[in-house]
């Protein structure tokens, strides 16, 4: 056996797994073949199925914490994607697509077994293991699981990297602070947008560590930009999940690297989202005035976009709302959107909470905003996300004066 990345290779012949031992680990078999032998007390072995590429191998005794059923060895050479017993639950709990596909497989692989041993009939018409993969292939479980891999070896090698949005005083153009957004450019694929990588890594609780990387990463880049520019009044919004929320140690490790940093506790912005409240309010509220009575910003995300309840901005420590993107690039056509931001916005001002219009691309949109009295804003139209050394580039400049770049900064309020 070889071992490497999450992934095992068995040669023709080796035994990848031993009927009666305890299950670590579940596989997908990504190449080779493998067959399931049924070890009898008198001693027979009974070889009930073979095994190929797209499917699992592994997965009754995660789900029954039992002994393994039955051996399986490998016919050909063979390499697997390696499901730990750990990651096994979470997607559990989460009803990942593995969840669906491995209730599906159990299914399937009681029929099949009772089936060969003449207990309820023939065989199915379809194998068991056709209708194995064609499960797996419709609901993307492969890829995602191959996925999530690369994602985490990409997170513990370095490979994944940090851009910067800035976020603008709506009255004068200057950058007020930053939100710091992940970038993947995997090495064979390119670039693999965050709507593809974000949610595998909530899932699989990667986005735990990959939080407290961009935390730490954040932070340091936002000290580097001061030293640079000589500026000490940037903020940093950083963006956590509630898996973030629920990880033992999260306030506590929040506030040791932020100390670390030197940074002023203001300065970094935890940005959630409206639904992060109302799933667990009660953790949120208690681990949300930690931080804020340490002296961080707390910022809500996509404000208004169907979870919004005037009662959580008095229950909880809300410094900021983050207008939705939507409600942006409709509200020059749509009046009901425009008032909608009107009302936000005037919120925000009774409440003393500092209001961030998102998404704005047009300078009818930055336009209207100013004239509303929106405080902040980001956008494409301001600049686009972009590397530390961009950043400090224009902050050197002055973000006025960078209207020759190529972006779609050229344009100003």
């Amino acid at each position: 056996m070889v071992t490497g990345n999450a992934r095992v290779s068995f040669r023709a012949g080796e035994t990848i797994m031993r009927q009666g031992d305890a299950g670590d680990y579940a596989y997908i078999i990504e190449s080779g073949r493998v067959e399931i032998i049924l070890e009898k007390p008198d001693g027979r072995r009974q070889c009930i199925g073979t095994r190929g590429c797209n499917t699992m191998i592994g997965e009754m005794a995660l789900v029954d914490a039992a002994p393994r059923t039955a051996t399986v060895r490998a016919v050909e050479d063979c390499t697997l994607l390696e499901i730990s017993k750990e990651e096994f639950s979470r997607r559990l709990d989460h009803a990942d697509p593995v969840l669906r596909m491995t209730a599906q497989v159990i299914l399937n692989r009681y029929r099949d077994t009772l089936a060969r041993a003449e207990i309820t009939g023939p065989e199915p018409d379809e194998p068991a293991e056709a209708r194995e993969v064609s499960y797996a292939e419709r609901k993307d479980v492969i890829e995602s699981v191959r996925l999530t891999r690369e994602f985490r070896d990409a997170l513990q090698s370095g490979q994944l990297s940090l851009h910067y949005q800035p976020i603008v005083e709506v009255a004068t153009g200057a950058i007020a602070g930053f939100e710091a957004l992940m970038r993947w450019e995997h090495a064979a694929r390119g670039f693999i947008p965050p709507a593809i990588f974000v949610p595998l890594a909530e899932t699989s609780g990667l986005i735990v560590e990959a939080s407290r990387w961009v935390l730490r990463e954040s932070c340091d880049a936002l000290k580097r930009i001061e030293a640079r520019s000589g500026r000490r009044d940037f903020f940093m919004s950083v963006n956590f999940s509630s898996a973030d929320f629920y990880s033992p140690g999260f306030a506590d490790d929040f506030q040791s690297t932020v100390r670390q940093s030197a940074l002023e506790p203001s300065q970094i912005h935890v940005e959630i989202t409206e639904r992060l409240l109302l799933d667990q309010p009660d953790l949120a509220r208690t681990t949300l005035n930690r931080l804020h009575d340490a002296g961080a910003r707390i910022a809500i995300d996509d404000f208004g976009t169907g979870y919004s309840s005037l009662s959580y901005l008095h229950s909880f420590p809300i410094d900021v709302l983050k207008i939705d993107r939507s409600f942006i690039a409709a509200m020059t056509q749509d009046a009901r959107s425009l008032e909608l931001i009107r009302s936000i916005i005037g919120l925000g001002r009774n409440l003393k909470i500092k209001v961030i219009a998102e998404g704005v691309e047009e300078h009818e949109e930055a336009l209207a905003l100013a004239r509303l009295g929106c405080d902040q804003a980001q956008g494409y139209y301001f600049a686009r996300p972009m590397p530390e050394q961009r950043v400090t580039q224009l902050v050197l400049e002055g973000l006025r004066s960078a209207g020759s770049s190529p972006d779609r900064s050229a344009s100003r309020v």
